[in-house]
């Protein structure tokens, strides 16, 4: 096991998956709002390319491959990040179908390839980088949590760019940001198609957004049914615990 891991990294169960991924309490761990993305996100039934921007340690394209004997490739800045996905990819013995790229997200499309894949996912930096809040954190999460080095336009852009003409984009985002997004998307050719919105129980404001577009889709954008994070007692809901453990 510990040629696996480095420094204060451990290896976590996805459950769900039956998988196993490197995590780091001071450098990066997953949130749930991965889990949400890849669930809602739409995948090939027969075999396509996935693209997966912003990929963090690779909990992503883990959770897709779950789902898809499609092609992912995985984009992360971060050097650090980027070899952790790696070796959860070499871990899990994924390395056929998933593959991790340390690179980054602006301008991806002229070395990938532009107009070629099925799927993009995008769980990108949430606050605009001259926010104080929370600019205290150390720099590996300081950037995936805040636009220093992308802005949520720029990544619809790159998601844009990557995908063919009907291909679909999802991302997970701030419902504060919601007409930010829409506005990006609709500039990029990515029509928005489906939005659910997540609450952490019944009673509270929205505070997750996913949304699904496609690239030159035709204007018909369907709300989904709420999805809350928590029963009033505090206990996960059932459609939240099926998504985490699945149907054990």
């Amino acid at each position: 096991m510990e040629q696996w891991l480095k420094d204060d990294e451990r290896l976590d169960y996805l459950l769900a998956e039956e998988l196993r991924i490197i995590q780091s309490p001071s450098v990066f761990s997953f949130s749930l709002d991965a889990v949400l993305l890849a669930r809602f996100t739409y995948v090939p039934i027969k075999r396509g390319k996935i693209v997966d921007l912003c990929t963090g340690n690779g909990a992503i394209p883990l959770f897709l491959s779950a789902r898809s004997k499609s092609e992912i490739i995985g984009i992360e800045l971060q050097e650090r990040l980027a070899d952790m996905a790696t070796r959860s990819t070499k871990y899990n013995q994924l390395t056929d179908q998933i593959r991790i790229i340390q690179d980054n997200v602006i301008g991806i499309a002229g070395k990938l390839g532009s107009e070629k894949y099925d799927v993009v996912t995008c769980n990108p930096p949430y606050f605009p980088a001259h926010e104080a809040s929370e600019k205290n954190l150390k720099e590996h999460l300081a950037i995936a949590r805040h636009e220093i080095h992308l802005t949520l336009e720029e990544a619809v852009q790159s998601a844009s760019e990557l995908l063919k003409q009907g291909g679909k984009a999802a991302f997970v985002h701030r419902p504060g940001r919601l007409l930010d997004i829409v506005t990006a998307m609709r500039a990029n050719r990515l029509e928005p198609k489906r939005i659910r919105f997540v609450y952490p129980k019944k009673g509270k404001e929205a505070n997750t957004l996913l949304i699904e577009g496609i690239k030159d889709g035709k204007p018909d954008l369907k709300i989904l049914p709420p999805l809350y994070v928590y029963e009033d007692d505090g206990k996960y809901t059932d459609e939240i615990k099926e998504m985490l453990y699945g149907d054990k």
